[in-house]
């Protein structure tokens, strides 16, 4: 699946629009007039029968009187009647429009210019009539410089795979996704530069003629290579950094100092702060990029406990260039997954794998058939159209069937152990190829950074703090699906990463929880949302202190309360040199033209 920002034009909505006005048109209920007179009675007049007693003025009224009351009847009849077809056709509910928030009725469709962005999890939105593409750098200055000029915002946004939308601006936006080519390849030195808009997916295929790659990959690839580097992005392997480390120089558009080259040797502080610049300090137009050969890994996949864990963990670190685990909640199963750059002299291992795909995915379809059937689901898929499914697919469909059922996502999460257990065995192929991971459909995610001693020592406050997440997750029964994500790094020098640090040695952990959102369906979508911020908040106020842990940029989410705000800027200044970022944004932004309310909140600007 493209993971992609979304944009769409209003005139989809008015499309939209247009077909629910038609639809009005097509079922409109006769003229009022017309209406009453259909109910009328016959005018024609009955006379008296003489041979019934007269009845009482209590219960007989004049002529006059009865045909008042009967019209005055009739007129509430009949308004109670319009009123309800028109609520009706005003308000084409689907059938399952029970789990739907209500809207309120528009009577127009939105402007044309009207742009909505959404991120790729469809978690956050905004709608703006300002969405700039240039196409090359000088389109890029004079757009910058017009906003500059005007004090219009123009928020730098990327692909839009950032969970918590922080490029998002419902003011004004500028994407450079036009901008996307290579422009020059170093092979001696393996540097490559770029324009800040290509794709993780396209520089790759864009170098590997020339034998090389990039040092390290995040599990998606449809990154925009500046999108990726101001949020601070990071693949696996405790001798590796974030990607923020592999860029050796940034051209940056700014809006009060023009366009300006950084890098170790030119003005290197700020070079090290716009490494991660959230975006804020300058459009990132360019970058140069210290590269690696090409070279194909093996991947070993298997699957241990923590009681193994533990014994081996140090080696499994040292030992290995890549390596991350997959714990699965509710269960002791841990997935191990090693890579490896293929042996000069033994070549690719010779392995046949136990169990074929098919059989790999038996548990996990049978859950699903068993669990149709006890639904007595009538639109249920056919056999061969289960068989057709992923496995990350699968998943999606049982947890939509119940997804905050603990008992039942248990059943899931059981299912997906045995599917890692008759996974085992080994790929081999390009680097780009084997790093990724299919992290399924669209989801909440929630990843800490902290500090987990060195290589050569390592503190082992990561897996204590796996083993502290396990338990609470058991105790508050928190219907966790799996994995819970736990990867590592070497420490960058950009001062702003959540791995940053002046020790060389140090290495960091990344550990990510997650909840998906297997469903389109509003009311489903917002309980889950509900339950994912309930469990993350119980991680935070009870572990992040405690391990000192800081969330990845692209995943903190800004809370509403005020005094939790309060806190969590409290909390971030005293990790990050807050008053050095906002320097820099006064000297380089000074009317905020590339901020968004998300760095506002974070990061206030008070004066030192």
């Amino acid at each position: 699946m493209l993971r992609a920002l979304s944009t769409r034009r209003s005139g989809v909505q008015s499309l939209y629009h247009y077909h629910h006005h038609h639809h009005l048109h097509h079922h409109s209920t006769p003229p009022l007039t017309h209406f009453l007179k259909s109910l009328a009675p016959s005018t024609t007049a009955i006379p008296p029968n003489p041979s019934k007693p007269a009845r009482s003025l209590s219960t007989l009224a004049s002529p006059s009187s009865s045909d008042a009351e009967f019209r005055k009847y009739l007129g509430y009849a009949a308004l109670l009647l319009f009123c309800g077809a028109a609520t009706y056709y005003s308000f084409p509910f689907s059938d399952n429009a029970k789990h739907k928030k209500a809207q309120i009725f528009r009577y127009a469709p939105l402007p044309e210019d009207l742009h909505t962005v959404s991120n790729w999890s469809g978690t956050h939105e905004v709608q703006t009539r300002v969405f700039h593409q240039p196409e090359t750098l000088e389109e890029l200055e004079q757009v910058v410089k017009d906003a500059h000029q005007n004090k219009s915002r123009i928020r730098p946004v990327g692909s839009g795979l950032s969970p918590n939308g922080i490029g998002l601006s419902r003011i004004g936006m500028v994407n450079l996704a036009l901008m996307d080519n290579v422009l020059e390849v170093d092979k001696e030195k393996k540097t490559v530069r770029v324009q800040a808009g290509i794709r993780v997916q396209q520089l790759v295929d864009g170098i590997k003629d020339y034998g090389l790659t990039l040092q390290n990959f995040a599990s998606i690839r449809e990154q925009q290579i500046g999108g990726i580097l101001q949020v601070g992005a990071h693949g696996t392997g405790a001798r590796l950094p974030p990607i923020d480390e592999q860029i050796i120089s940034i051209k940056l558009v700014t809006p009060a100092k023009g366009t300006i080259e950084v890098s170790k040797e030119k003005n290197p502080e700020l070079f090290y702060l716009a490494r991660c610049g959230l975006g804020g300090l300058g459009v990132v137009a360019e970058v140069t990029i210290q590269c690696v050969e090409r070279e194909e890994l093996v991947e070993h996949t298997v699957i241990s406990n923590m009681e193994e864990i533990k014994k081996n963990h140090k080696k499994l670190l040292s030992e290995n260039k890549h390596v991350k685990y997959l714990y699965i909640p509710y269960t002791d199963a841990v997935v191990v997954v090693k890579c490896n750059p293929v042996s000069k002299w033994k070549g690719p291992p010779k392995f046949k794998p136990k169990y074929s795909r098919d059989e790999a995915l038996q548990d996990v379809r049978n859950l699903y058939k068993e669990c149709l059937k006890k639904g007595g689901e009538v639109t249920a898929p056919s056999e061969a159209e289960i068989n057709e499914l992923s496995f990350t697919e699968l998943r999606d469909k049982l947890l939509a069937l119940d997804p905050l059922n603990k008992d039942h996502v248990i059943k899931v999460n059981e299912a997906e152990a045995e599917f890692w257990r008759k996974s085992e065995g080994y790929r081999v192929g390009w680097s780009d190829e084997i790093l990724g991971f299919d992290c399924g459909g669209q989801q909440w995610v929630s990843e800490i950074c902290y500090p987990a001693g060195t290589l050569a020592k390592p503190s082992m406050k990561d897996l204590e703090y796996i083993e502290d997440l396990k338990k609470l997750i058991e105790k508050e029964e928190i219907p966790a699906p799996a994995p819970i994500e736990q990867r590592w790094t070497a420490c960058s020098k950009s001062p702003m990463s959540p791995a940053s640090s002046s020790s060389v040695d140090d290495i960091f952990s990344w550990v990510g929880i997650i909840m998906y959102l297997p469903t389109p369906d509003a009311r489903q979508r917002k309980e889950i949302t509900d339950e994912f911020f309930h469990y993350r908040r119980l991680t935070q106020t009870q572990l992040w202190d405690q391990y000192s842990a800081f969330e990845h940029w692209a995943k903190i989410e800004v809370p509403k309360d005020k005094e939790e705000l309060a806190a969590l800027q409290a909390r971030l200044r005293k990790r990050f040199p807050v008053d050095a970022y906002n320097k820099a944004r006064r000297e380089l932004d000074p009317n905020r033209i590339l901020s968004n309310n998300m760095l506002e909140k974070l990061f206030p600007d008070v004066p030192i």
